[in-house]
């Protein structure tokens, strides 16, 4: 663990034309496979989850994959920090504090926050009791001063600011969708083709955020030959948007559809699922969150992939006979700590079960 590895990628993506040169092993890899009985699916659907939830305690879910290749340009080329940027729960924000504190590095994370609340202590519910316990410095602007100035001024800004106190700042995108953070997936592709080889898969879907691990995986699949459906269930942003982001992604990488022989629209299929917003929560959503995980012992996060599940069942339920025969892997990008901010909402969900109870005695 925490080692610095040359990198040699699959013989599949030799056309590709950017390759890292090295990575940092920091995942608990590979992740396992195992079916997932989620009450409510089609007849003659099989469901199966692969564990990306599992890459780590604290640097749990997909971010760690992409960070291995980005920590380790950041630190090939001298830097002695970092900056990223998300929500007040983001969970890239979370794995980018722990990996960094574990490589050395100081970590400065701007967050989103609603506007009464982003002058106040952000507090330690979720994702932040784990960025301020490892010393992540906390940036927190409001909701409206991101889409006024966007996430790369604003990681300019507090880059220039750092560099001004004589510190060298790298800075990595939201949710860490960069083009070398592509490779993360590409990678996690590797892995998925010795695990599923010759056992019948048909369809893959994974919640789509930033975009990063959809472009990763759907290169992937198209260059290994995998003969998968991918379904990215978008949660935020809209279809458009992640084509073409995943298309300037792969151009990044010299992976264009003139070198690939496919676009990003043909490589996976974008699915409308984020309901009532980014990270705003129906009921229904976690609804089916608290089902999975009573039904299941899984546990999804409310953001990312309970927003995916919730897309996947309800086009499984309105067109059911096109999901018959089919065997699909859903990818659980992690997430879990997300759930306390939604504690609130659960809780009547919880309480319905009628199963705490108070014990009499004697």
């Amino acid at each position: 663990m925490f080692q610095l590895q040359p990198y040699t990628p699959p013989s599949w993506a030799a056309k590709i034309g950017v390759v890292p040169r090295q990575r940092y092993r920091l995942a608990l890899l590979p992740t396992p496979i195992h079916p997932w009985h989620v009450p409510g699916l089609p007849p003659g659907c099989e469901l199966h989850i692969k564990r990306d939830d599992l890459t780590g305690m604290q640097l749990s879910g997909n971010k760690v994959r992409k960070l291995e290749f980005i920590l380790a340009e950041a630190k090939e080329k001298g830097h002695d920090c970092v900056i990223t940027i998300g929500g007040i729960q983001s969970n890239h924000a979370r794995a980018t504090a722990v990996a960094a504190r574990y490589l050395g590095l100081e970590c400065h994370l701007i967050l989103r926050n609603s506007r009464h609340l982003a002058d106040s202590d952000p507090g330690l519910v979720g994702n932040l009791l784990v960025e301020r316990l490892i010393g992540a410095h906390i940036w927190q602007v409001t909701k409206e001063e991101y889409g006024r100035h966007g996430g790369v001024a604003l990681g300019e800004q507090l880059a220039a600011q750092l560099r001004e106190q004589g510190h060298n700042p790298y800075i990595i995108p939201v949710g860490g969708s960069s083009s070398l953070g592509v490779w993360g997936y590409i990678e996690m592709v590797h892995e998925l083709e010795q695990q599923i080889a010759g056992q019948g898969f048909t369809d893959l879907v994974m919640a789509c955020g930033s975009g990063g691990t959809t472009a990763g995986i759907g290169l992937g699949v198209h260059l290994a030959g995998l003969g998968l459906r991918v379904h990215a269930m978008a949660v935020c942003d809209d279809e458009a948007y992640f084509y073409n982001y995943a298309d300037h992604l792969l151009e990044g990488l010299g992976a264009g559809r003139d070198v690939v022989g496919a676009a990003a629209q043909e490589m996976f299929r974008v699915v409308q699922a984020k309901g009532a917003g980014y990270a705003i929560s129906r009921d229904e959503e976690l609804k089916l969150v608290a089902d999975a995980a009573l039904a299941t012992g899984i546990i999804l996060d409310p953001v990312y992939t309970g927003k995916a599940l919730f897309g996947l069942m309800s086009e499984m339920q309105a067109v059911p006979e096109e999901w018959q025969g089919r065997k699909v892997l859903f990818v659980h990008t992690g997430g879990l700590l997300g759930m306390y901010d939604k504690a609130p909402q659960l809780q009547p969900l919880v309480a319905a079960q009628g199963r705490a109870n108070r014990l009499v005695l004697d």
